[in-house]
């Protein structure tokens, strides 16, 4: 199998993936070697014949498997970021088996036996805190997969693994393929009134892409329909996009998702049922900062009505301006954002056609990049030249103030069909300290509309917050500083992954920050005192619609997941009952309808979890007034412990721990409250 790019010896710079030499029929080769390897690694610590001791049993494991997780790291990032059609039938094929190998590591009686064994045994092992902490993760790994079970239990938590795989990457491939198929062709003027020459322009490249040179296209990509909803003075085609865009994995047909939901959640259902738990909430909580359910309904009902009052009242002042208007017609959902930017215009004097020329993509990526330089002593060198999976990839080498290489961060930042919607944080190689110093390659990925020829990709504010969201996912990636793979980077509590990275939007809103780098992209001029100062003016404005829709979704996915016996659901039903009995206002939706919710449904990460964002941002909040409370908000000794404590920490200890260790003390819910401008329930 040597000359199979994926699993020879990388001489590329940086050991990035050779991406032109790897064809999409390598990938099924390699996985197959590459599990069999693994798979024999793991055989061989299992059945040794000497005591087990960390060495021989954790410290091996986390060596195992090298091969599996490099080619794994590459198909998947392929698969989410820049597919086709034969990635996707190998993505089908794969998920099961992968599924089965890990399910044969995690449910093999003599390596749970020796993780279980020193389990026991911990407190006379003389472990360091960061081996201690390792330890723990790999028992709970163990025990969480069923490892304690009987035989037959075992074989069903298998079978029901392999199956939940199969349905998380149906599920994504059905929304990718609903938003790739969809287009809205503006083919005269009415169909293009009342459109910025941004979104035309933006247009315009959509439709090239997609050989319609000439014409302009509206894709369901949220940095092309949101804008299309805004501005479009066409009600009825504002109705249509809207209802593509909500219909996502709903329509009848091979891309129907409602009934790969009922099957997960009947399946979720029963894997908790066999490990002792309630619900699959219960199970899934069990291991995060939050503990249960209750706790996490307590967090998201305080503000959940608060959120509401003020989304009625928004609701009103929509109405009072359409009605001026002469529309007398109720609110709907894809007049929201519509008449919100009316009133954004009337009460702040501010709309997107104003501030968009200042938030150039260029110089918004290069904000991002200055705040880690002031906080973390960072450098940002773009290389040239290197192997990318796509042309429109950037590429940064990163070292720190000593000029020591720290990793290497990727850029991704434009809409394509071959790309999954939203926009996130993976790596290609993460950080860790066994055999050697290995630096992490991380990439962003986005989502962005690309501007007309020769003319620069321009965001809108929430675009940019999004740039320095995920930014902050990346810092965590590279500024790890940990020993094993098992804690390294992100892998940490889902309900606190969110921290580094919702906590690093608070420097885009500084005037410091937008002062230097939001600068006009024609005149170079920055932004005038007088539109910062309306910027941050608006920073709570239309906060009701933002609360409602994303804790509708946060609340909804819990009590899904807490339903004892979901099997045989109507999903269509169900989630009209739920958002009916919350008294979810009738103009607003839920930011992820379920159909196309992938948060819960492409794959498990975020199942039961969507809360976690509201989660962090208690912390978030508070954690940024620990810079506020010193008068700089780059102070260097806040930022030193915020890099020892979190971003460089990886899971080296307890979550809670690791926050009580920045702050001082555990975080302030009105903090919370207070950044979105909500008053206390």
């Amino acid at each position: 199998m040597s000359d199979n790019p994926l699993l020879s010896t990388w001489s590329t710079p940086f050991g990035l993936p050779p991406f032109a030499d790897i064809r999409p029929a390598d990938y099924v080769a390699a996985f197959d070697t590459a599990m069999a390897e693994a798979r024999a690694e793991i055989d061989a610590i299992a059945g040794q014949a000497d005591a087990p001791t960390f060495d021989n049993t954790i410290r091996a494991l986390e060596t195992s498997g090298e091969a599996l997780t490099r080619v794994s790291r590459t198909f998947y990032n392929l698969t989410g970021a820049h597919t086709n059609p034969e990635l996707q039938a190998i993505e089908r094929e794969m998920a099961p088996k992968l599924a089965r190998h890990g399910s044969e590591t995690l449910l093999n009686p003599k390596l749970a036996a020796r993780v279980f064994a020193l389990w026991d045994q911990r407190a006379g092992l003389d472990l360091t805190p960061e081996q201690a902490r390792v330890l723990e993760r790999y028992q709970l790994m163990f025990t969480r997969a069923g490892a304690g079970l009987d035989a037959a239990a075992k074989t069903r938590m298998a079978e029901i693994s392999q199956r939940l795989a199969t349905l998380g990457t149906q599920f994504a491939q059905n929304v990718l393929k609903d938003e790739s198929d969809y287009q809205l062709v503006l083919e005269t003027e009415a169909d293009r009134a009342g459109l910025p020459d941004f979104l035309l322009a933006a247009a315009a490249a959509a439709a090239k892409e997609r050989g319609l040179d000439g014409k302009h296209v509206i894709t369901l990509s949220r940095s092309s329909i949101e804008p299309f909803l805004q501005f479009s003075t066409n009600r009825a085609l504002r109705e249509e996009a809207f209802k593509a865009w909500s219909a996502r994995g709903e329509a009848e047909g091979p891309t129907d998702n409602r009934g790969v939901i009922a099957e997960t959640l009947a399946l979720r259902a029963e894997r908790a049922r066999l490990l002792g738990y309630p619900s699959y909430a219960a199970y899934k909580l069990d291991d995060a900062m939050a503990r249960t359910p209750d706790a996490v309904r307590g967090l998201l009902t305080r503000v959940w009505g608060p959120a509401v009052e003020r989304a009625r009242e928004e609701a009103e002042k929509l109405a009072e301006v359409a009605r001026a208007e002469g529309n007398n017609a109720a609110i709907a959902p894809w007049d929201w954002r519509h008449y919100a930017e009316k009133v954004r215009k009337r009460d702040h004097d501010l709309d997107e056609t104003e501030l968009k020329p200042y938030l150039r993509l260029d110089k918004i990526i290069e904000a991002a990049f200055d705040t880690a330089t002031r906080l973390f002593g960072l450098r940002f060198e773009e290389k040239h030249g290197l192997p990318v999976y796509h042309p429109d990839v950037r590429v940064f080498e990163v070292s720190d103030a000593r000029g020591n290489h720290v990793g290497l961060f990727l850029g991704d930042y434009f809409a394509r069909p071959s790309k999954r919607s939203g926009a996130w944080m993976s790596a290609f190689r993460a950080q860790h300290k066994l055999d050697g110093e290995v630096r992490p390659i991380i990439v962003n990925v986005m989502n962005f509309s690309k501007g007309a020829d020769d003319e620069p990709a321009l965001l809108t504010f929430d675009d940019a917050r999004t740039l320095f969201h995920e930014f902050g996912h990346g810092l965590h990636g590279l500024l790890s500083d940990v020993t094993y793979p098992m804690i390294s980077g992100t892998s940490v509590a889902r309900d606190f992954v969110e921290l580094p990275s919702q906590l690093y939007e608070h420097w885009l809103s500084q005037p410091e920050v937008l002062s230097r780098f939001a600068v006009h992209y024609k005149t170079g001029e920055p932004m005038p005192k007088a539109l910062l100062d309306k910027v941050l003016g608006a920073r709570n404005f239309n906060q009701g619609f933002a609360t409602v829709e994303y804790t509708a979704c946060a609340l909804i996915d819990l009590a899904l997941h807490e339903m004892p016996d979901p099997s045989g659901l109507d999903v269509t039903a169900y989630e009209a009952s739920a958002l009916k009995d919350l008294g979810m206002p009738s103009e607003i939706t839920m930011r992820h309808r379920l159909p196309h919710f992938a948060h819960a449904f492409a794959g498990e990460g975020y199942s039961s979890g969507y809360y976690s964002y509201m989660w962090s941002e208690v912390m978030d909040a508070d954690a940024f007034s620990a810079f506020e409370e010193t008068g700089n908000v780059f102070d260097p000794a806040t930022a030193e412990k915020l890099y020892r404590h979190i971003y460089s920490a990886g899971g080296r200890q307890d979550p809670d721990a690791a926050y009580k260790a920045f702050r001082g003390r555990g975080p302030d819910i009105n903090a919370l409250l207070e950044k979105r401008g909500l008053k206390a329930a």
